[in-house]
């Protein structure tokens, strides 16, 4: 095999593993009646692709995202229940702000909208932080908190990331569907890593 031909060979295996991953994603979700499936399954797809950005490609993909759906199925699950929660919450607070007719409380909007962009960045390093540190839930919420406002650098570039897939993805709607979990775990999982590397660095200085 030439090195033409091997390296489409590595892009189509790749593509390969991207479109798997997110297709178990997706059956994994729906297996726990989507409420009890979303995190536990997204947490199995971060954990999958941390395992290839630290060296590890070749891993059995079926059995290793299913080993992490039931190893964090109730910490999963327990982490959806505040995370819902908290979106709860500001679904309430946003609809009643729109009802307010009175322009006197238009700026009440302000600190709703500061908080649902920092709710946003905090969700980017929820994930990754999940598969990094074995913490209980409300340290875990705690650090992704830190890492996020810490590494605001990090946090503006998963933002580009995510904004631009989207964009191209936009062309080809049917990307999102074979693509686009998988590629959102790819780059909040990379750009996650190096701010986790940067804290772990720094703590050894």
């Amino acid at each position: 095999m030439n090195d033409t031909s091997s390296k489409i060979y590595n892009l189509l295996e790749w593509i390969t593993r991207f479109a798997y991953v997110n297709l178990l994603w997706i059956g994994f979700t729906l297996v726990g009646g989507i409420l009890f499936g979303l995190f536990p399954a997204t947490i199995a797809m971060f954990a999958i692709t941390r395992d290839w950005l630290r060296g590890k490609p070749d891993i059995p993909i079926f059995p290793s995202f299913w080993k992490y759906y039931k190893h964090d199925f109730f910490k999963g699950n327990r982490l959806g229940i505040i995370i819902f929660l908290i979106a709860a919450l500001i679904g309430i607070d946003f609809f009643f702000i729109q009802s307010i007719t009175n322009e006197s409380y238009a700026w009440l909007s302000i600190p709703l909208f500061a908080f649902m962009l920092l709710f946003i960045l905090f969700l980017l390093f929820l994930f990754p932080s999940f598969v990094h540190y074995d913490v209980k839930v409300i340290q875990l919420m705690k650090n992704a908190l830190l890492i996020m406002l810490i590494n605001p650098l990090h946090s503006f570039l998963i933002l580009i990331g995510l904004v631009s897939s989207y964009f191209l993805m936009k062309f080809i709607p049917a990307l999102y569907f074979i693509f686009g979990g998988s590629i959102y775990a790819f780059i909040c999982m990379w750009l996650a890593l190096h701010a986790f590397q940067k804290i772990e660095q720094q703590k050894t200085i």
